[in-house]
């Protein structure tokens, strides 16, 4: 063979070699991460990368929702399920505003995600081209990080990039934004993924500094009245068995926030309950009474504060927290302790010693005859129009406390944290500090996605099933066995109960006419039932829970009926109210 036929062949050789398109390049990276699952919406922008899932859906699972806004809660519900990163996708433009609310959510409720959009491409940039917004500005305040990508050879790296951020120290949400030209071309050199393990300037401290925890240990092993706190956080960092650990060492009463519920048994003899706006009566008042508050992944929200400063003026506090943005933010802390809860209290717990603290305990015992009379007895009388609260209450004993319950916002929100039983961890999943009506229906599809082996059942008030009532669509074609259950009052019911508490019973624009919800459900291809008496009840949960597929049970319940105990927004938790 002469040298110059050899070069000619060789030539042909290099050619031939050809790399991994944009598009091919970000599905390796998600398969590289371990992706089983994307919740998205195609359109033109994003199309090349829809091109390239065409050849990995044997081994990614992609959900087509109805609506971006959809993609984005199931990405939440998938995260909070399963502990791992959930993924989206949108097209530019509206799909990718659209995804703005889950975002924002998952910023606030500390929900590892990654959300993809396509975008115009980079010669059009800034031209008002059509279906061009900026969504990298848009996105900036709600995001740990954003990126957008118009060059190919920068995916590999900024994917790895994305995924350790959503990851790390406090959890939340990034955006990477990728023009279609950078979707098509091809990489100038070959596919490789290093994942990400630390950032230059990036450094979430896990493991506390010890002069840190000393001092919060010898503020709790010198306390008379030490009250525990917690939040998101314990189950964020999987540190439910380390809490567990904590509290039966030393033997200090706990309370939960809203998030926080699920992170200890409600059957642990510690537990008092849950605290904040509508939380439990003693949880709340004896926050007033402690003189060692106990802050252990819980950021002192609003919500759970009332009005700031009153709130455990009394009491020195510690504070455990990944985020040192958190420390002193809202309440002068005496002790903080910066790092992940499960690190802090593997360092924390061998140093604490077991108080005496019956008496203590008693005290918060003492008050719950109080608020069984005026609040539970009411609830669960059954008598006159269904209750929300025997719903909830049949429903947990049914499922002996085990399901996965994903609740939207509103009266039914509170309600179902009250009188559902948790005795499993990770099992409330809520749209906690951004409250957002239409998160029930597409976070409990991705929940189920995340969780497949747990029963997902969802509790629904009418108004926000509305919200998001076209995700059925998604729940059905995916062959979901997602129960929901609609708590159905004809009302905005927490506004109206605002309206008739606050605002002399001037009930604006809170009453609503609703469509057949059953029929619409059968019309998406999902079962369904709707009931109006109580000796239906049973027989219904019964027929819902057996069913194999995705289930719609409608409940109408009383229609003025409100949610007790309330602490007034503003006011101190001693303010709270029972009637």
């Amino acid at each position: 063979m002469s040298k110059e036929i050899a070069f000619m062949e060789e030539e042909i050789k290099i050619e031939e070699v050809k790399f991994l398109s944009g598009g091919q390049a970000l599905m390796e990276c998600f398969v590289a991460e371990g992706v089983d699952t994307i919740f998205g919406y195609p359109g033109g922008a994003i199309m090349p990368i829809y091109d390239a899932l065409y050849d990995y859906t044997d081994r990614i699972n992609h959900i087509l929702v109805r609506h971006e806004q959809g993609a984005s809660h199931a990405a939440e519900g998938y995260a909070r399920s399963s502990g791992r990163v959930g993924v989206c996708m949108a097209t530019s433009g509206p799909g990718a505003t659209n995804l703005v609310t889950g975002i924002a959510d998952a910023i606030i409720d500390c929900t590892p995600m990654v959300a993809i959009t396509g975008q115009v491409a980079s010669n059009l940039l800034g031209t008002d081209a059509f279906q061009e917004t900026d969504v990298i500005g848009i996105t900036t305040p709600i995001c740990k990080w954003n990126y957008q990508v118009t060059d190919p050879d920068e995916i590999p790296g900024i994917l790895a990039k994305a995924f350790f951020i959503a990851r790390a120290g406090k959890p939340g949400p990034v955006l990477i934004d990728i023009t279609k030209d950078a979707q098509v071309k091809s990489m100038t050199k070959p596919f490789e993924y290093k994942p990400v393990e630390g950032l230059l300037g990036y450094h979430p401290r896990r493991v506390p500094k010890m002069d840190q925890v000393e001092k919060a240990a010898e503020l709790i092993n010198k306390a008379k009245r030490p009250y525990i706190l917690f939040g998101h956080g314990v189950l964020i960092s999987e540190a439910m068995e380390e809490f567990r650990e904590f509290v039966e060492k030393t033997d200090i009463p706990c309370a939960s926030t809203l998030l926080g519920l699920s992170g200890i048994s409600i059957d642990h003899p510690n537990y008092m309950g849950w605290l904040g706006m509508h939380g439990m009566y003693a949880p709340n008042v004896m926050t007033d009474q402690c003189d060692v508050l106990i802050a252990i992944g819980m950021r002192f929200d609003d919500r759970v504060t009332g009005d700031a400063s009153l709130f455990a003026k009394q009491a020195k506090i510690v504070h455990i927290e990944i985020d040192p943005a958190e420390i002193e933010k809202i309440k002068k802390t005496e002790a903080p302790v910066i790092g992940d809860v499960k690190e802090v209290l593997n360092l924390l717990t061998p140093l604490v010693k077991k108080g005496d603290y019956t008496g203590w305990k008693n005290e918060f015992r003492k008050l719950e005859p109080k608020e069984k009379e005026a609040v539970t007895d009411r609830d669960l009388k059954f008598e006159g129009q269904i209750k929300m609260a025997e719903v909830v209450k049949m429903v947990s004993d049914k499922t002996k406390g085990e399901a996965c319950v994903v609740v939207d916002v509103g009266q039914h929100q509170m309600v179902t944290a009250r009188y559902f039983e948790f005795k499993r961890h990770n099992s409330y999943i809520a749209s906690g500090g951004l409250g957002t009506m239409g998160f029930a229906i597409p976070a409990a599809l991705g929940a189920k996605m995340g969780a497949p082996d747990r029963e997902v059942i969802a509790f629904i008030g009418d108004g926000c099933f509305q919200m998001t009532i076209q995700e059925l669509g998604t729940i059905a074609q995916s062959k979901l066995p997602v129960k929901l259950i609609i708590l159905n009052n004809n009302y905005l019911g927490m506004v109206r109960q605002w309206q008739q508490l606050f605002f002399e019973k001037r009930y604006s624009f809170v009453e609503l006419q609703n469509p057949d919800f059953i029929m619409i459900s059968k019309g998406f291809g999902l079962e369904g039932e709707k009931i109006t008496e109580r000796d239906q009840l049973s027989e219904a949960i019964d027929k819902m829970l057996a069913h194999d597929g995705g289930y719609v049970l409608e409940v109408v319940v009383e229609k003025e009926e409100n949610v007790f105990p309330m602490v007034p927004a503003g006011r101190s938790v001693s303010e709270i109210r029972l009637t």
